[in-house]
């Protein structure tokens, strides 16, 4: 036989047991939880990175660019200077810092050491560059890209007409020497050719000790070179910055904006806990969409909905709302 619902109420009126061991965290305690720390620790980390990785690397990209546009503005706006006062006289390289000067070269070209440039698209099409030496007067050689050409028949080498061999006076920009390439030098189409403007591998392939750094002909001294006018000039590239100043300013604002976003849902959670432990210290029960006045007064259910609740959790209503208010508590 059941027991009084008078001893029943009066039994639950002290709450239902806490399980031994089980502490309900309070304060910020309640946001030591898996979720929490691993976004926690996922936001500082993306910080971290996006402040010390990725807006420097992009930041010092624009840096370069910007210092590359300057010495190629220079060289373009400087009158040419004899290549001996650039180009140290053992033959090492001038260094980056007068990467595109422009100089002025008096010797010959030595056409019987000519090898080719294979696979350097112009344009977005296949291309062959002559890689000519070139003895100054001083005795020193330098290694000249002196234009390029279309292939013939498909892939095949072009037939590229000899440099002068007459004396000449040519301009052009210093280059730096390109890293080697991972093939070897090979002969095609009865031409030597090479992979990459890489001044020593080319000196060890014809036997001759080229200096480091080479010369790119501009646009008149590659007429002066091929009088035929078989041959074309490479192009100089655009001035232009590029993306990588608003890159990095982005990575600077997503290194700030995560951490203050992890931070609004802090607050919003605290708030949120807050309203409900208010809501159920008044002993109401929170209503999702209605206004503030109307949430903050406690729903009276109607008589049959308080039958309905009595037979399922077998009790009174009264114990439904204080199991009920207990849960919340052992919640929030």
């Amino acid at each position: 036989m059941s027991e009084p619902v008078a001893e029943r109420d009066s039994a639950s009126s002290s709450g239902p047991p806490v399980a031994a061991g089980k502490r309900r965290r309070t304060g910020w305690r309640s946001f030591l939880t898996p979720g929490w720390v691993i976004t926690a620790v996922v936001a500082v980390v993306f910080a971290y990175v996006a402040f010390t990785v990725l807006a420097p690397w992009q930041l010092g990209k624009n840096r370069d660019t910007n210092e590359f546009n300057d010495r190629l503005r220079a060289g373009l706006e400087a009158d040419p200077v004899p290549a001996s006062t650039v180009v140290p006289g053992d033959g090492s390289s001038a260094g980056v810092e007068h990467e595109w000067t422009r100089v002025e070269m008096q010797g010959r070209f030595f056409d019987d050491d000519e090898v080719l440039l294979r696979n350097r698209p112009v344009d977005g099409r296949p291309a062959y560059h002559a890689l000519t030496p070139f003895r100054l007067e001083n005795g020193l050689t330098v290694l000249v890209n002196r234009g390029w050409a279309r292939p013939a028949d498909g892939t095949a080498a072009p037939d590229v007409p000899p440099a002068t061999s007459t004396p000449v006076t040519v301009t052009g920009f210093l280059r730096m020497s390109e890293a080697p390439p991972g093939n070897a030098p090979m002969t095609s189409d009865g031409r030597l050719q090479v992979y990459s403007m890489n001044t020593a591998m080319v000196g060890e392939a014809v036997g001759l000790d080229l200096a480091a750094d080479y010369v790119q002909l501009d646009d008149e001294s590659v007429q002066v070179a091929d009088p035929g006018g078989e041959m074309s000039a490479l192009e100089l590239p655009n001035l232009d910055s590029g993306p990588y100043l608003s890159y990095g300013l982005q990575w600077i604002a997503f290194g700030v904006m995560v951490p203050l976003g992890l931070a609004y849902f802090v607050w919003a959670e605290i708030r949120e806990r807050r309203r409900r432990r208010e809501e159920v210290a008044a002993g109401g029960t929170p209503a999702a969409g209605d206004d503030g006045a109307a949430a903050s007064e406690p729903r009276v259910p109607s008589q049959s909905r308080a039958g309905k609740l009595e037979d399922r959790y077998g009790g009174t209503r009264t114990r439904f709302h204080e199991k009920r208010n207990s849960r919340d508590e052992e919640r929030f």
